[in-house]
């Protein structure tokens, strides 16, 4: 009896290994997908995001689209399939859902597209993003971070997840420090020249500059008091 449980332990073992997501840094991503002439390469962002740039032969599934269950279905679940989206997170729900329905090559690439473009791999389409009209100009963002007082910029996306979660605190630090210190929120979708010249490769990102220049560099969830603490300090 003792065996038979331990058999098919290991038989559910392999089995989940079969079929599992693999994720992989950019530059393995790369690597493995020039290797694999039948990968299968899916963009899973909007398409509003994919005619802005997106990978050489990539599709377009829009994974937070209803239609998506139905879309993949189109997929061979012979071949490997390679997924991305703009940072990380809506790819890994993709893949997560690939597997789930029976794939059993399913690559994440790590940081998303924000990352491949950063690191000057090759796109369809300006890397950098089109201007937007509602874009912050070079002009405005050399004067806003030059004032002798801390300004923290927040990059952030209105479909990004943590970046919603933030900004709930960055509101309230807005309203604590004013008159002390400038918090300005800039839209990464509306401002990809910028982001990409600051170096913005995934978001959110907290930037704190003081007299033009850069002090201090958050991502990611952060708690309020580490905002404080680095508005105080330079104060």
């Amino acid at each position: 009896m003792k065996n038979k449980i331990i058999f098919f332990a290991l038989l559910l073992s392999v089995t989940s290994a079969a079929y599992a997501q693999t994720k992989l840094e950019v530059e393995q991503f790369s690597q493995k997908l020039n290797t694999v002439p039948q990968a299968q390469l899916v963009d899973v962002r909007t398409p509003a995001e994919y005619q802005q740039g997106h990978l050489p032969q990539a599709i377009n599934m829009d994974y937070r689209n209803e239609a998506f269950a139905k879309e993949i279905k189109n997929l061979d679940k012979s071949k490997p399939v390679y997924v991305y989206c703009l940072s990380g997170g809506r790819s890994a729900g993709a893949a997560q859902k690939l597997v789930e329905q029976g794939f059993k090559e399913v690559y994440d690439m790590q940081g998303g597209y924000l990352k491949w473009s950063s690191a000057g791999k090759e796109v369809v389409a300006d890397s950098k993003g089109s201007s937007s009209k509602d874009a912050i100009s070079q002009e405005a963002f050399t004067k806003l971070i030059s004032s002798d007082k801390p300004v923290l910029i927040d990059f952030f996306a209105p479909w990004c997840a943590p970046c919603q979660k933030m900004m709930p605190s960055i509101k309230k630090l807005t309203k604590e420090y004013e008159g002390k210190a400038l918090i300005e929120t800039i839209n990464y979708d509306q401002n990809k020249a910028l982001a990409h010249q600051l170096g913005v490769d995934e978001i959110p990102v907290f930037l704190l500059y003081k007299n033009g220049k850069l002090l201090w560099r958050g991502i990611g969830l952060m708690p309020e008091s580490e905002f404080r603490e680095v508005i105080e300090a330079n104060l």
